[in-house]
């Protein structure tokens, strides 16, 4: 039997993910803006590749999304959208390896990295390889959309991959045909067999060895690397604290109460204070440590004066921000931005000629 979405590790979910769905949205004519905001989500942080989503955020907007759109085949909608450098570190390794059957054992090795509880399993048919996925938990209304998204997904990145459409594939799915379906089925250049033993993706055997247009060998070796640290990082820092603080960083309006948090996370006040205290944390220093990296994200990316600054993360006014920069720094908000704009600038001087 397995856990529910509840009881198991909650490792996220890719931003930047939710933000290609609020952009479908917004095509459907939903106001995908007022929707994240409704389930406590900032719609401006969610453009990263590396900001992850709780999953119970994540889920809740899928859900309302399906409702709200009348759309229940989001999830192949989505995976039209997926280009691969949207994927990370994996979308880079995946599009530089040398062939196909390289980059779908990437994908197999690093799928934690964008879908936490998915596994694949590979194995012969024949002729053909059969890419299964199996799911640890019940993911609850969240599953049924992101295998949808995963299983057509991979036929739109072999595409991108190869340059044209992978001959003879398939896509399998477990239970009866959706009503949904229907619409879609022109637009899906593989078959798709409902009423399935599994939820697999299908390609020939002998097409694992195409080679791949983007192929880029030191391309490839730095970003498996960094695709190995990204998972090791992800899995060590699987703690309640890192649970707190994934909430902390997409919330709306920043900075989240604790009661809020304690909410999107189904456990009272009382018991997110004592499992951050039992992992020496505290929620005060959780919300300063995203302060203090979206400041120097503000400070050094944008020209927004320091009013703006301090009112985007919650401070009374620009004193209360500067006093606290300068506690966390040792330096003002204006010294770090001006020496910030200094390296830059030094940084981007054409280098000298040398002379003889």
């Amino acid at each position: 039997m397995r856990a529910s979405a509840s009881q198991a590790q909650d490792l996220g979910l890719p931003a930047i993910y939710l933000h290609l769905l609020a952009e479908l949205l917004h095509n459907l004519n939903v106001d995908e803006h007022a929707l994240l905001l409704r389930v406590g989500l900032d719609p401006s942080r969610l453009q990263s590749t590396e900001l992850r989503v709780s999953q119970s955020q994540a889920s809740e907007f899928v859900t309302r999304a399906i409702i709200e759109s009348g759309e229940p085949g989001l999830g192949i909608m989505l995976a039209r959208e997926m280009k691969l450098p949207l994927h990370g570190a994996l979308g880079i390794a995946v599009m530089s390896s040398e062939n196909l059957g390289e980059a779908l054992d990437l994908v197999s090795r690093y799928l934690t990295l964008r879908a936490p509880h998915i596994r694949v399993h590979q194995h012969r048919e024949g002729d053909r390889v059969v890419f299964r996925l199996v799911c640890d938990i019940d993911l609850g209304p969240l599953q049924g959309f992101i295998l949808d998204a995963m299983l057509f997904g991979c036929i739109t990145m072999g595409n991108q991959l190869l340059g044209s459409p992978v001959r003879d594939a398939e896509i399998r799915r477990v239970g009866a045909e959706p009503g949904y379906f229907q619409r879609f089925r022109q637009q899906i250049p593989v078959p798709v067999r409902y009423e399935s033993r599994e939820d697999a993706f299908v390609f020939p055997a002998a097409i694992l060895d195409a080679p791949i247009q983007f192929s880029d060998e030191a391309l490839a070796a730095s970003s498996r690397a960094e695709c190995e640290e990204s998972l090791r990082q992800l899995t060590e820092d699987a703690g309640f604290g890192c649970r707190v603080r994934r909430v902390i960083e997409t919330s709306h309006p920043f900075p989240p109460k604790l009661a809020q948090v304690a909410n999107t996370l189904f456990v009272s006040e009382r018991t997110l204070k004592r499992r951050l205290q039992e992992e020496e944390r505290s929620f005060q220093h959780l919300v300063d440590d995203v302060r203090l990296e979206r400041a120097g994200e503000l400070l050094e990316n944008t020209s927004m004066n320091l009013s703006q600054i301090a009112d985007a993360l919650g401070y009374a006014d620009a004193a209360n921000f500067t006093r606290a920069f300068k506690r966390w720094t040792g330096v003002s908000p204006s010294q770090f931005r001006n020496e910030r704009r200094e390296a830059a600038a030094q940084s981007n001087q054409p280098q000298a000629s040398a002379t003889a």
